[in-house]
């Protein structure tokens, strides 16, 4: 790891978390050059749904290169473009009903968000954007702006402007209606907020804690905006492609968002890109207006074409719904069998929290998980949630394993805290 430290800037985060040099990976493992074997519930953060190295994409890959396919146009017209486009219309967009034309936009989540917001201030003439508290949209400025962790927004080093937070559901621990707070002030003249352009929203906050809305509140937020003549950005960056067990987190409950970002697994093989889906009357975009060299990228659509072959049928969806109810009985069991942690569990399909509300307790588990051979990080404004994010692919016997690994690292961590725990003297 000298490299590394020496070499790469400070920057880098991953590394520290999981300090080992891996050389391979397929499905759901990893190896480092000493040969060791680690279970993945990271998924490159969500950008490998299917797994590592899927021979589906990767034959695709191979085949492509052999025939000198383009790899690089911009936003040229390619075949491999116009394969992926086909597909995804027939497969995702035509069944849900959804009318969406798609922007290829920079290959980022962060890039795909700058867009959607751009556009909606373009469509409306208005300039205000609100987000929810604990988002988390991206690392550039506009990004930021409506993302919600103070030392993330702190990095960029100018003032965040012309977005508004406001609670996110539960956020106020139940005791008011984080909607009725927002209705509030857009119907009150004197509340101060101009009205916004859009509302941007994960129907899961995956970096803020696995925070899930209700049906019946994300209903409410999909009815009330249209009143007022503001947009709706759904964020399916890290929880669309699958995740929850649908195509995209919103279909459970009925609503269709005027914009939708997608990134990390719509590739399927973890390389670059990312779509805006913009409802067809809000494409108002001049040509070039914005813009991205590797907005073409081909191997992309050629991987991103295969992976929509998973969602011909509800078969896959059945099966990430199944093995989202054997996890979720796993963890509920760790959560029961060890009260000194102070466990709940929630989540949806296979994005999955434990939220250990001891403090230091998520991050010292994710440590020893790790010497144990399992990758997972934690999330939340304390680092107080382990965050399971297994590809969709793992089988029932990888998945159990690595909660395996999740309960004996909590032990281990329950157990060292105990014993550095000081000895009362003479009662």
């Amino acid at each position: 790891m000298q490299t590394f430290a020496s070499l790469e800037s400070e920057v880098r985060t991953y590394s520290r978390a999981f300090p080992t040099v891996f050389v391979r990976a397929v499905g759901s493992e990893l190896f480092d050059e000493d040969g060791r074997r680690y279970l993945d519930f990271f998924s490159g953060a969500g950008a490998l749904n299917y797994g590592h190295n899927n021979p589906r994409f990767k034959q695709r890959i191979k085949d492509y290169l052999d025939a000198d396919g383009v790899t690089h146009s911009l936003d040229m017209a390619t075949a491999a473009k116009r394969e992926f486009l086909q597909r995804f219309q027939r497969t995702i967009l035509a069944p849900r009903g959804l009318r969406h034309k798609v922007q290829f936009a920079g290959p980022t989540g962060t890039n795909a968000v700058e867009a959607a917001i751009k556009l909606a201030r373009k469509a409306t003439g208005r300039t205000n954007v609100v987000f929810f508290t604990n988002a988390f949209h991206g690392m550039t400025l506009g990004s930021l702006a409506v993302t919600g962790n103070t030392a993330k927004r702190a990095g960029a080093g100018v003032p965040l402007a012309h977005a508004m937070p406001v609670p996110f559901e539960g956020y106020l621990g139940g005791r008011e209606d984080s909607l009725r707070y927002l209705e509030a002030f857009l119907e009150d003249s004197s509340s101060g907020l101009d009205r916004p352009a859009a509302v941007i929203l994960e129907t899961i906050q995956a970096e803020g804690g696995v925070n899930v809305a209700s049906v019946e509140w994300l209903r409410r937020l999909a009815g009330l905006l249209p009143r007022h003549g503001i947009l709706l950005i759904v964020d399916e960056i890290q929880t669309g492609c699958g995740r929850t067990g649908t195509f995209f987190s919103f279909e459970h409950a009925g609503i269709q968002p005027d914009l939708v970002t997608l990134s990390k697994s719509i590739s399927g093989f973890g390389l670059p890109m990312a779509l805006v889906l913009i409802r067809p009357e809000l494409d108002v975009w001049a040509p070039g207006e914005h813009n991205g060299t590797f907005r073409g990228n081909n191997l992309a659509f050629i991987t991103g074409a295969e992976a929509l072959s998973y969602w011909e049928d509800d078969a896959f969806s059945r099966d990430v719904l199944r093995k989202s109810d054997l996890a979720r009985r796993r963890l509920e069991e760790i959560a029961a069998a060890y009260p000194e942690a102070e466990a709940s569990v929630r989540g949806r399909g296979l994005i999955l929290g434990l939220d250990l509300r001891v403090p230091d307790l998520g991050s010292e588990v994710a440590r020893i998980a790790f010497h144990r051979g399992l990758l997972i990080e934690t999330v939340g404004p304390r680092d107080n949630v382990l965050k399971l994010l297994p590809p969709l692919v793992i089988s029932d016997a990888e998945l159990l394993e690595g909660i395996g690994i999740v309960e004996d690292s909590l032990v281990e961590a329950l157990e060292t805290r105990v014993l550095r725990e000081p000895v009362a003297v003479g009662a």
